[in-house]
């Protein structure tokens, strides 16, 4: 079978099975893309493959892909002289390729899955960044709706819901912009009511994390008074938030309310959507709560992903230990 062919097959697949967004799958064809690009270039060989690169014979019959048009890759991508890529961005590209051959050799069209001892160049540890709790209630309040004139600004109020879910939640920005009105809810049981928001994450997975006072109290601020506004100038939308004209908030509107917010709250230090996530996840872990849980909140598969918080928290404390205690240091 063709590349090509094998590709939409398979991008189709992942669509359907694995329930992926439109912006996931854009980067898995686009990564594909780049490698079915270089194998263009690649001057092809006579062998079976197993020495070297296929080169653009795999273009014409998927089964051809051999471990070293992997393995050349990674090796193309980490010295192009137009610019290698970081360990990470290759290692982004080199799992799309292997999922990619995992399900060629499921489907038969390879004999063995040239991938599966293909592995990624080992990207440098990045501890995730978070502002302080202090930093954190300065930039909403920036966004605080004006009461001084007696008049609610629809945007103010819209745009402190968001940023106040989006604290309270530590939901990626793609998952708040995709809340409709009826995933923030109320449950109650014996010992009272509980705010939750029922988040639809990667793979549409769904959790349910508790919605703060400070949060419901902005969102229903929202609903009631700036929401309706929206609403009247475009068509019917179940969108949680909306935009100016009445559709749903758009992931670069979102950033920009955000970069707005932090320009107004002067922060030193870059805000992004991610850093309420970072954020979320840092204070949770510094106020005593179980890794796990955090774990659950986020959303992540593996506990691994999410201990990544506690080295930041460890550094936080060694660096107030040696700051504050007497005989911490020489």
């Amino acid at each position: 079978m063709p590349l090509d062919r094998a590709t939409e097959t398979y991008l189709r697949h992942i669509a359907i099975e694995r329930g992926l967004s439109q912006h996931t799958l854009s980067a898995y064809r686009r990564d594909l893309a780049t490698f079915a690009a270089w194998l263009e270039t690649v001057p092809p060989i006579d062998s079976d493959g197993a020495d070297g690169a296929g080169g653009s014979a795999v273009l014409d019959d998927v089964g051809r892909i051999a471990r070293a048009d992997l393995s050349g890759f990674v090796t193309h991508l980490a010295t192009r002289p137009s610019g290698p890529l970081s360990p990470r961005s290759v290692a982004r590209m080199l799992s799309s390729v292997r999922s990619f051959t995992a399900f060629a050799a499921g489907e038969g069209w390879l004999q063995l899955d040239p991938g599966a001892s293909v592995r990624p160049p080992k990207a440098p540890m990045r501890l995730p960044k978070a502002i302080s709790v202090h930093d954190m209630e300065r930039l909403l309040a920036a966004v605080s709706a004006d009461g001084s004139t007696g008049v609610d600004d629809p945007v103010q109020l819209r745009d402190k819901a968001l940023l106040e879910l989006l604290y309270a939640t530590g939901a990626r920005i793609s998952e708040a912009v995709g809340l409709s009105v009826d995933d923030v809810t109320t449950l109650s049981d014996a010992d009272g009511d509980l705010s939750v928001v029922k988040v639809t994450g990667k793979g549409n997975k769904q959790r349910i994390v508790p919605l703060g006072s400070y949060a419901r109290a902005a969102i229903d601020a929202y609903l009631v008074r700036a929401r309706p506004v929206f609403a009247a100038r475009g068509t019917s939308t179940p969108a949680l938030f909306l935009g100016a004209r009445g559709a749903r908030l758009s992931r670069q509107s979102a950033w920009l309310v955000i970069q707005a917010a932090a320009s107004r709250a002067d922060l030193a230090e870059h805000v992004s959507p991610h850093t309420f996530r970072h954020s979320f996840a840092t204070h949770l872990l510094e106020g005593g709560a179980d890794v796990r849980v955090v774990q659950e909140l986020l959303g992540h598969a593996s506990v691994a992903t999410t201990q990544i918080y506690t080295m930041v928290t460890a550094d936080m404390l060694r660096d107030v230990y040696q700051t504050s205690h007497p005989r911490a240091r020489r």
